[in-house]
């Protein structure tokens, strides 16, 4: 489908009932410390980031995935909530001065221009372990699913994952569209990915139960990414909550500039197809909400 031709797709719904649950939750989430209240400025900040608001897409989406295999998403709260502070200590020290440089983000001045760089990135570093510190005493379940779920949690979020993505980024490793793929799937997929598998994994259910949730998982990453780069370029800053053309500005190569608009537009309908035609292959007794999110993260404009 060509994107001159297409009409643009009205906004999907979202589980907003599930965001909600997520919301409550992380909102009651503490930092006390027996330093407190000397450390309270550290605690204001972590709070600050990780109250911000959002679609909370990776949280939302594991709650879905419980629900889609027929446990209650209140029972994967505490991961869902791990998920959430590693997501936003990303974002803390992605709008760093020596990363992306942002000022702005869901429309309030980032962590660090409004305490400072080095708290920002010690705000951070407390989220990132507080994330496991939250999962390994508040997740119930079998101890060893729980250690599986960690585990994979912490590898989606390393040198394979996430963070590995985002020194290939920083780099300029990405010279072709097959070296694109592999950066944003290390540096967007897998967290997004995580958000399901770890969920499964809590279920103790075995590899060959779960491949194709891993699939679809794989491929709403790729999308979610593909989108960004294109709201990146299409984006007003009102609905970015940033200033829009943060990619143009530090020279990134994107699947915009790899395959124009029109052509990122087709590749996200396409990876949208994929993702719903894997998912539906994975026989879902309640598959809705993981469709609302990935009809969402086509159709979303921030």
């Amino acid at each position: 489908m060509n994107g001159d031709n297409a009409a643009p797709m009205a906004a999907s719904s979202y589980p907003d009932e599930l965001r909600a649950q997520v919301e409550a939750y992380v909102e009651e989430l503490r930092f006390p410390a027996p330093t407190a209240p000397r450390t309270a400025g550290l605690e204001e900040a972590m709070r600050y980031s990780l109250l911000a608001g959002g679609k909370r897409i990776r949280p939302v989406l594991a709650l879905a995935t419980a629900r889609a295999t027929e446990r209650d998403p209140a029972a994967v709260l505490p991961l869902a909530a791990a998920i959430e502070l590693i997501h936003t200590y990303s974002l803390i020290h992605d709008d760093l001065p020596a990363m992306d440089d942002d000022e702005l983000r869901r429309g309030r001045p980032t962590c660090h221009v409004k305490f400072g760089e080095d708290v920002a990135i010690l705000a951070g570093d407390a989220l990132y372990a507080e994330a496991f510190k939250h999962l390994l005493t508040a997740q119930a379940g079998e101890p060893t699913r729980v250690m599986a779920a960690a585990a994979e949690l912490a590898a989606a979020t390393g040198v394979d994952g996430m963070v590995g993505g985002q020194y290939l980024d920083v780099a300029g490793f990405a010279s072709t569209p097959e070296e694109l793929r592999t950066l944003h799937a290390l540096k967007t997929g897998r967290l997004i990915g995580a958000s399901v598998t770890c969920v499964l994994l809590l279920e103790g259910l075995p590899e060959t139960a779960t491949m194709t949730y891993r699939r679809f998982a794989a491929e709403l990453g790729v999308l979610f990414q593909i989108v960004d780069d294109i709201l990146d370029v299409t984006g007003t800053a009102d609905d970015l909550g940033k200033p829009q053309g943060s990619d143009e500005r530090h020279g990134k190569r994107t699947y915009v500039t790899e395959f124009g608009l029109d052509g990122a537009r087709d590749l996200a309908r396409e990876c949208h197809a994929a993702a719903r035609s894997t998912l539906a292959e994975a026989n879902s007794p309640h598959p809705v909400e993981l469709e609302q999110i990935t009809d969402f993260i086509l159709t979303r404009t921030a």
